[in-house]
Order: structure tokens, then sequence, then C-alpha cells
């Protein structure tokens, strides 16, 4: 099975710039078949109820695996998700299970991204495209790719798995892993290449 890795190419204090290099790179793929995905952490009740307000039709779920072993029968329903309409705006409910998480899948691109990025940069979250399709480049050595062909930007997040506070946003372009030293990395300076940069950091591997 194959896996995606990704690399830092942009850092900025400034989160709509962040989106705006984003999207520059997003411009270098085919965007056909393209979707989006968003998702926020929030750590307080009034967190909560400002990213409901801003995205109504968002899932808001619990990611804490031990009270899933306390209670298996989730009478919340937040361990799978509950849809905006549905949730409870009680705060004293919602204080008791914080943090918790806020999250749009496969939205059309650019239905989403800067409502997110207005409410949600201050948190630690992701926009991320998917199903792109990167571009053969024959002189160059590099292939066609669509299955991880993918662009994401964390906001306050030192890695993918969210889980460090960071100062700043980082935009990554993600390319297939691929046998043959270097590879993944020329391919990413490549398309970082194609705007004006350039990779700035170590990979982040799925």
């Amino acid at each position: 099975m194959s896996v995606d890795v990704a690399y830092p190419v942009f850092h900025t204090p400034d989160p709509a710039l962040a989106l705006r290099v984003a999207r520059q790179l997003l411009s270098v793929g085919d965007q056909d078949d393209a979707k989006v995905d968003v998702d926020v952490e929030l750590p307080r009740a009034e967190d909560v109820l400002l990213i409901l307000r801003a995205m109504p039709d968002a899932s808001f779920r619990k990611e804490d695996v031990d009270d899933w072993v306390r209670d298996t029968s989730d009478p919340t329903g937040l361990h799978a998700g509950v849809h905006g309409p549905q949730l409870s705006t009680d705060t004293a409910f919602l204080s008791r299970h914080l943090p918790l998480w806020a999250s749009m899948l496969d939205q059309p691109v650019g239905s989403i991204e800067d409502t997110f990025t207005a409410v949600a940069s201050k948190y630690v979250a992701e926009i991320r495209w998917n199903s792109l399709g990167w571009p053969e480049v024959a002189e160059h050595d590099l292939y066609a790719d669509s299955k991880h062909a993918e662009v994401s930007v964390l906001f306050n997040a030192a890695t993918r798995e969210m889980d460090e506070w960071s100062n700043g946003h980082t935009v990554l372009v993600h390319v297939r892993r691929r046998s043959g030293e270097g590879y993944e990395e020329r391919h990413a300076s490549w398309l970082a290449g194609q705007i004006g940069r350039t990779v700035i950091g170590p990979p982040q591997f799925s």
C-alpha cells in the first residue's frame, strides 16, 4: 500500500498569507477532482459555539480514547461525531467534553477555506486539499500522481499529528513515497519551485 510524505515549503505568522501560498501551490496541479477537508481543535465551550455559528454543517467529535473505554455506549454521540444542528449548545454540557474537534470533509475547493481560516486559524487546525493531480515532468524524471497529490496548511501545529502547539502556520506539499534515494524531496522541491518556494524543513510522514 502506498503512502504519502509531506514537506514544509512555507511558514508565516499570517494565516491569510499561508492560505494564499497554499492556493498558489494548488494551481500547479490538476484540480478537476479536488476536495478540501478542514479540522480544528476547540479548547473552550465558547470556541465550540463560535465554530458552530460560522460552520453550522460541521461535525463535532471527541477524541478521548479513555472516555471511549469508560463508556462504550457513547450516549453523547461525540465519539462518532455529531452534526452541527444536532449539537447541544448548553455550555455546561460542552464544558464536560472538551476539547472537541470540528471538521468538514470532502467540500468543494473554494467553498470553506476563507471562512475557516478567519475563524479557526487561532486554534490548532488544518486545511487539506486532496485528490489533486501532480503533472509528469519527464525532463526531471518525475512521475504524474493523483493518489497522494495533496496540499495542506497547519495552523499553530508543529506536525501533521496536530498534537503540539507551534506558533505560526505552515504550508506543506504532499507527494507519493517512492523507492529511490531523494525522489520525494526532488518532487516536492520541483513543485515548490513552480511558485518560487523551496523545501524548508524535514519530511513529515503519515
